[in-house]
């Protein structure tokens, strides 16, 4: 193998800008797969539709693969970015804008027109792209595919077969490919596997992802979901638990030990999709203060919106009668009060000082989501809140949060906005994980700055839009909420002047004032070290 390893390292002309033989090969397997998927899309009539459903996908698959070992498996190992602002499609050029067109009108489609994929309604049998999935769906589930089910298949398949790509790309570094086979592993079985099993073994119970939790699972404490859980005896009741339970217990500890991490770049799909499909695209967010300061308010609004929606949908379905269900209505908003009031209280007074004017802000919020909820108390009916109809303001939020943001705009915009853009601007998911991680997470991305030779590909690459760089020239600390911890900053850095870390809460946040001999005693502070 060593004879076959091209040892250019060459700046002037960089070497991924052409395409050998079987790259071109690779892609034309790909574009094959694709080309019968666009077939069926268009009701071609295919006599064994198994058969012609494993040839689109293997294709798809084998292509990516071959791909994959030309590009990476001819190179050393180490840092494979080189020539990424030179490609079209991954520089925001005519190919990027193309496949962002097409991202989002597929989007579009499947959130809004399933019909246009051939989705059967009222008894109908299916047609067009989803009854090519009907086989798989049949086999997996015993039920005829679903616009959804084709959005797994394929959602499923990319994370597979780019995750493949990933590992090869990143071989240098142990931690991305742990990573990458974790959110595989979870996309392929939980995500996928897993939920459509649980509808063959019984229909009656809402199946669902299981690693989606609250609020990123928005929908698991409406009222169908409930019934349907409580309607399956212990296993209903043990998969509500376990919500309730991922939400108050899990997530805090976990952030603790690992900080968001654990979750978004090792768990969660949307995570694993922007690290793997969407790792050309990575170098794409925007670093600027503008976007930063735009982000901090949309997400924690969302977030907000998340959770009052969420509190009054459980509130509609509530009585006021004790006898009839333990937990009345009034029990149920003066605990929710008196529960995010006393969060609110910890946090001022251990944390106040450090988050500075933050805190402020944190406080503004605390006070509407307080008099959101007395609104609801006392004007909520059992069929409107906020005098309009409860299940028009779910809707609303399933339509403007789960379907255009998460759905349009967070993966159609990869080539225009970056992979990330979803979980920068949009999931409640992260804002709460990145609220635990700023406060009390062991985690931190520490940093040498003596090292730093201020070459910008920390800053360049990261996917949430820090700019890293900074943060390594004063030799400072990464606590950031925003921060996945995907590790891409310290496994594209020349010098190993990043490292991720879980330590002791002391000096977590490390100041950057320069510190002169006669203003503290040198000696102390190396034995604290």
């Amino acid at each position: 193998m060593s004879n076959k390893l091209n040892h250019s390292m060459s700046l002037a002309k960089p070497d991924a800008q052409d395409l050998s033989t079987k790259q071109k090969i690779a892609i034309g397997l790909g574009t094959l797969g694709l080309f019968i998927l666009t077939l069926a899309l268009f009701n071609t009539d295919f006599t064994n539709k198994g058969i012609f459903l494993t040839l689109a996908l293997g294709l798809i698959t084998t292509g990516t693969v071959i791909y994959a070992n030309n590009a990476y498996l001819t190179k050393l190992e180490g840092i494979k970015n080189d020539g990424v602002w030179f490609k079209s499609i991954s520089s925001r050029g005519t190919l990027g804008w193309i496949t962002g067109v097409l991202l989002t009108a597929f989007y579009i489609v499947l959130y809004f027109y399933p019909h246009l994929l051939g989705l059967g309604s009222e008894g109908l049998a299916n047609t067009g792209l989803i009854s090519l999935f009907d086989p798989l769906s049949q086999l997996l589930s015993g039920r005829n595919a679903s616009q959804w089910f084709v959005y797994g298949s394929l959602y499923t398949v990319a994370i597979l077969a780019f995750g493949y790509k990933f590992i090869l790309k990143y071989r240098h570094n142990r931690y991305q490919q742990v990573r990458t086979v974790s959110v595989m592993f979870f996309q392929l079985a939980f995500a996928f596997l897993i939920p459509e099993f649980m509808y063959r073994l019984n229909s009656g119970l809402p199946y669902y992802d299981l690693k989606s939790i609250w609020p990123l699972n928005y929908y698991i404490f409406d009222e169908w979901s409930v019934n349907g859980f409580l309607s399956n005896g212990n296993i209903g009741l043990a998969l509500i638990l376990f919500g309730i339970a991922s939400i108050f217990i899990l997530t805090p500890i976990l952030t603790y030990k690992f900080g968001k991490r654990w979750y978004c770049s090792w768990v969660c799909g949307c995570g694993g999709l922007a690290e793997t499909a969407g790792d050309s695209f990575r170098q794409l967010s925007s670093k600027k203060q503008s976007a930063w300061k735009l982000e901090r308010w949309l997400i924690h609004t969302v977030l907000v919106f998340s959770v009052v929606m969420t509190i009054a949908m459980v509130y509609t379905y509530l009585g006021y009668d004790k006898n009839d269900f333990w937990l009345t209505r009034d029990l149920f908003i003066w605990s929710t009060i008196g529960f995010l009031s006393l969060v609110f209280s910890l946090v001022m007074l251990f944390k106040r000082k450090e988050l500075g004017k933050d805190a402020r802000y944190g406080a503004i919020g605390f006070f509407a989501v307080i008099a959101l909820l007395l609104i609801l108390h006392f004007t909520g009916t059992t069929n409107e809140v906020f005098f309009i109809k409860s299940g028009s303001l779910r809707s609303a939020y399933g339509f403007y949060i789960g379907s255009i943001f998460s759905g349009v705009i967070g993966t159609g915009f990869y080539p225009i906005l970056g992979s990330r853009a979803w979980c920068r601007f949009g999931c409640p998911m992260a804002a709460i994980l990145g609220f635990q991680q700023r406060l009390f997470s062991k985690f931190r991305i520490t940093t040498n700055g003596g090292q730093c030779i201020s070459c910008g590909n920390c800053s360049t690459y990261c996917e949430m839009g820090i700019d890293v760089r900074a943060y390594a020239q004063k030799g400072e600390n990464i606590v950031r909420s925003s921060c996945v911890g995907c590790g891409i900053c310290s496994a594209v850095c020349p010098r190993g002047v990043l490292k991720l870390e879980n330590d002791r809460m002391d000096d977590r946040i490390n100041p950057t004032e320069v510190l002169l001999g006669n203003d503290v005693d040198l000696m102390e502070l190396v034995n604290k070290k």
